[in-house]
């Protein structure tokens, strides 16, 4: 593709551009390589044109940018875009053969259940005999290829990347996160989408996108964009936003949740398995999953009318959940033989804390001591929200350090345990505050009864924590099994 071919296709406006063959496009200065354009996006806390004569040193061979007015830039034609950043993903993915059109692809968006929904969704494609893909906090597989994942929906050059490496490998299917940050910032321009999933929407990332308002929106975006023959939405009707993601739904709707299309009956949850029967527009079926909670069997109810959306059998997809494992770092246990539960969960809302309080509940008749924290240089206002759902919902709870990054560590215990005061709680009574998070681990496995429960909330399947702006190795899991090794755990 030519620039001028590209500026084309991109509706561009500024000089004529020539012959010259665009090699890649990017909005990061230091990928930029010779005969490459670089788009200067406004960032958070930056301006992509501050770095274009560094992009023009490296190679570039044009800037495209929302400034109106500008022929040249450092001696680069100046193309303008009201939206570099869409611009970006459609040049991205075209570059790429648009590989995102010889597939499948799903967005699951919403607060919590995404990457447990993207994992689901990708082992039922396969287990169902077509090559599939998952793009998400977990990582990012190609049909059976695992690449490391730096953020839960990935950058629009980064993603044309990763569905041409999908598309060369046969992928029938692509599932994928599609997170508010991703969606504000068009990084999932460029994808044709042939299905979007809602789970649910709670607080979260409000430090972003500043209230209710505009989190919702965000997340809507996905939506506003499956059109066509043959393409459809997905909707938790149990959730109060469902109307909205349902009104913004060009294409047939599918809904799960307890007066919905696809609904569970009869739920039981035991230590190891839950059960259900599914009722679907396409049959019905008894489930059996490794999976626990409630909240699981919502995000599985959404599986099913995706999967069955696109022609699956149910009795094929209710097998290929039965045999599902584990998520990782998602209500997963870590058992070295002791007489009591551990369990790590990346939970990290007020939401997300009752979902996963509440399953614990229903596995246990013992004493639960949940251990979490809130993360730094984020949202201030869901840390007492979050401690009064660990309150009123745990025995006991140690209050700790998740990722506190810039901020004071102290000070964000602090905030947390305004919420607990605010529940009635007292300190040394009913909670601790031990900065240290593998000591408060330590501290919780010591305090374990036989046939309780500890909860580690917060990090999940993170096998890091951010201090300051360091990144130091820690896995709440690893932290755990330490902990029960000193303690000389055993059986009754």
């Amino acid at each position: 593709m030519t620039l001028q071919e590209l500026k084309e296709l991109l509706g561009l406006s500024g000089p004529e551009c020539g012959g010259a063959p665009v090699a890649g496009v990017t909005e990061d200065s230091r990928r930029v390589q010779a005969g490459w354009v670089f788009f200067a996006a406004p960032g958070e806390h930056v301006d992509g044109h501050d770095f274009a004569g560094a992009a023009v040193q490296a190679g570039a061979i044009a800037i495209v940018g929302g400034r109106q007015g500008v022929e040249a830039l450092y001696g680069a034609p100046y193309l303008y875009s009201p939206q570099p950043r869409r611009a970006l993903g459609i040049a991205a993915h075209a570059l790429a053969g648009d590989p995102s059109r010889r597939m499948s692809v799903i967005g699951v968006t919403g607060t919590n259940g995404k990457s447990s929904s993207v994992l689901a969704l990708h082992h039922v494609f396969q287990a169902c005999g077509y090559k599939s893909a998952s793009f998400g906090t977990l990582g990012y597989d190609i049909a059976g290829t695992l690449l490391p994942a730096p953020h839960t929906t990935p950058f629009a050059e980064d993603l044309a990347d990763l569905f041409k490496r999908a598309a060369d490998a046969g992928v029938a299917y692509a599932a994928m996160e599609a997170s508010s940050h991703a969606l504000e910032q068009e990084r999932v321009a460029g994808i044709e989408f042939d299905a979007a999933s809602f789970t649910n929407l709670t607080q979260d990332h409000l430090d972003y996108h500043k209230d209710m308002d505009a989190y919702r929106n965000a997340k809507l975006r996905l939506f506003e964009r499956i059109e066509g023959p043959g393409r459809f939405t997905v909707v938790n009707r149990d959730d109060p936003s469902a109307e909205a993601f349902i009104r913004a739904s060009h294409v047939p709707c599918h809904t799960y949740g307890a007066k919905a299309d696809c609904r569970a009956v009869g739920v039981s949850v035991s230590v190891g398995r839950t059960r259900f029967t599914v009722h679907t527009p396409w049959g019905s079926a008894p489930i059996e999953m490794r999976l626990l909670g409630r909240h699981n069997v919502s995000n599985i109810l959404g599986v099913i009318a995706v999967a069955c959306g696109f022609g699956l059998p149910l009795e094929g997809v209710a097998a290929a959940i039965g045999g599902m494992p584990c998520v990782p770092g998602r209500f997963e246990h870590v058992d070295a033989g002791q007489n009591f539960q551990v369990i790590v969960d990346y939970a990290h809302t007020e939401d997300g804390l009752r979902n996963v309080l509440r399953a614990a509940r229903e596995i246990c008749k013992g004493r639960i001591i949940t251990v979490f924290g809130c993360g730094g240089d984020r949202d201030k206002t869901k840390r007492p929200k979050m401690a009064m759902a660990v309150a009123e919902l745990s025995d006991f709870s140690i209050l700790t350090s998740d990722n506190p990054r810039t901020e004071e560590p102290a000070r964000i215990l602090l905030d947390i345990e305004v919420g607990m005061q605010r529940a009635g709680k007292r300190k040394t009574d009913d909670y601790l505050m031990l900065l240290d998070r593998a000591e408060a681990i330590e501290a919780a496995i010591g305090m374990a009864q036989p046939g309780g429960l500890i909860l580690i909330a917060g990090k999940g399947h993170e096998d890091y924590q951010i201090l300051g702006t360091q990144r130091i190795h820690f896995d709440d899991r690893e932290a755990a099994r330490a902990a029960l090794e000193r303690r000389g755990v055993r059986r009754d």
